[in-house]
């Protein structure tokens, strides 16, 4: 097959791009699935789409030999828009005190800049992000709750 075709240079290039693909798809996919355990709106599919689509944003000027700076500019960009995403989760209940959805928004948020580091080929910086991420979503629930208590009996 003519790779040149498809706009690869190589099959290597192809092999280098699905890998960073996959694995952003997967590290969202892991922050999603404790979202989508607790029951929130944005769960699994959410987050794996919001890692592959920064994955690809990133990976889109590194194949076509965009400089640094504008690829910094991308990634500005990148955080923004993920941010208004994340933004939609948030709501506000009737109870002036009460807002819910903080926490998805912001593993939105970290979804997007795991799949930024992984199309930038720093797949190291994603699997310690996304893994620390699931750590504080599903091992820190207990402390969060247990705190919420105590700060109720107060």
């Amino acid at each position: 097959m003519d790779f040149a075709l498809l706009g690869l240079p190589n099959l290597a290039a192809l092999g280098r791009v699905t890998v960073r693909l996959l694995v952003a798809a997967l590290l969202g996919g892991l922050i999603g699935a404790e979202r989508e355990w607790v029951g929130k709106a944005a769960g699994l599919r959410t987050h794996m789409m919001v890692s592959l689509g920064a994955c690809l944003f990133v990976l889109v000027p590194i194949e076509t030999g965009i400089g640094a700076g504008d690829l910094t500019r991308v990634i500005q960009g990148i955080a923004t828009g993920i941010g208004f995403i994340g933004a939609g989760t948030i709501l506000k209940r009737a109870d002036a005190n009460q807002i819910q959805g903080l926490t998805t928004a912001a593993t939105i948020w970290l979804t997007g800049a795991v799949g930024i580091a992984v199309g930038a080929g720093q797949m190291w910086l994603g699997i310690i992000c996304a893994v620390s991420a699931w750590v504080i979503l599903y091992i820190l629930t207990g402390l969060d709750r247990w705190l919420d208590r105590e700060r109720d009996h107060r």
